[in-house]
């Protein structure tokens, strides 16, 4: 509620700032207020990005990361900072009060601007668009991915993307990053997991690979796969993948593919560590793991055949 609505409702100015004062209220930003005391309810992240861009005005909306979240993109990583964009006159005058509110002077056509659930922020397109140029490849990637896997993005919009990009800052990077996106991976840590094969020269030559036995029974469905050396890779994290890991596993058991291996923790600030058994063999030492990547968590459980 912003304080010309308390006024609106019959509330004076004095009673207003009583409130706040008193703790019955919470003060969101300059002039917009929470109607709940702090100890009642605390401040979701979307009452705090819509407070940040009431205070702005109405030209102002999300943009970047803001944006991104808004919209349900995932891949980069959390983040308190809202990030609103405001044209080039308006962001001169504006007077941001919250420490965590990042401005950016901007100048999005109005196409490209959608209402989220009555917040407006800029389309998936511009906002991606946004997103690749700011940051480095593993989460740019993630972005792209998460994008079309969502089904915000097609794939013939890569190619728009990347019109509108040309001549910024950071341009010649992101088409790279659009060239690596791939909407089958089902979560960030898929995608990066995809990225580190690729890096340490092991591509996968599939991605949700189905897993069938003699009769063409699906059994499972492995989130990255090696045809010639019957290798299948599962990358669970907290979401999409996680309730799969066990059917997979149970898959792989089931058919002439892979034989169950460990499980490996990729969680930020451990070393991974990967085994593979065979029936009736001991356990042998995998090749070393990939350096950890510190900004998503989750496990990587590889199955291999004998």
């Amino acid at each position: 509620m912003c304080r010309e609505q308390a006024l609106g409702y019959g509330y004076t100015r004095h009673e207003v700032d009583n409130l706040v004062t008193s703790g019955r209220w919470q003060s969101m930003a300059r002039a917009i207020y929470l109607p709940q005391p702090a100890w009642a309810a605390k401040p979701s992240r979307r009452q705090q990005v819509r407070a940040a861009l009431m205070s702005l005005g109405p030209a102002a909306y999300a943009v970047h990361g803001t944006a991104a979240e808004l919209h349900g993109i995932a891949g980069l990583p959390r983040s308190n900072e809202i990030h609103v964009g405001l044209p080039g006159t308006a962001a001169k005058r504006a007077r941001v009060g919250q420490a965590d509110v990042v401005l950016h002077q901007l100048g999005h056509p109005a196409d490209s601007l959608v209402s989220l659930d009555g917040l407006p922020a800029t389309d998936a397109i511009a906002t991606v668009g946004d997103v690749i140029l700011k940051v480095g490849r593993y989460p740019a990637v993630s972005v792209l991915d998460s994008a079309l896997n969502r089904g915000l993005l097609v794939e013939d919009d890569l190619a728009l993307i990347a019109h509108q990009i040309r001549r910024r800052r950071g341009a010649i990077a992101a088409r790279g990053y659009l060239a690596e996106a791939d909407g089958r991976a089902q979560s960030p840590l898929e995608t990066r997991t995809r990225l580190r094969c690729v890096d340490g020269r092991v591509p996968p030559d599939a991605l949700q690979l189905e897993i069938r036995d003699d009769d063409g029974y699906l059994l499972g469905i492995g989130d990255l796969g090696w045809r010639a050396p019957r290798v299948i890779a599962e990358a669970d994290g907290q979401a999409p993948t996680a309730s799969r890991t066990q059917s997979s596993t149970t898959a792989a058991a089931r058919t002439a593919w892979p034989t169950p291996a460990g499980q490996s923790s990729a969680s930020p600030g451990r070393t991974p560590s990967t085994r593979a058994t065979s029936p009736g063999s001991s356990a042998k030492p995998s090749p070393p793991p990939a350096p950890v990547d510190h900004e998503v968590s989750g496990i990587l459980e590889i199955n291999y055949c004998r």
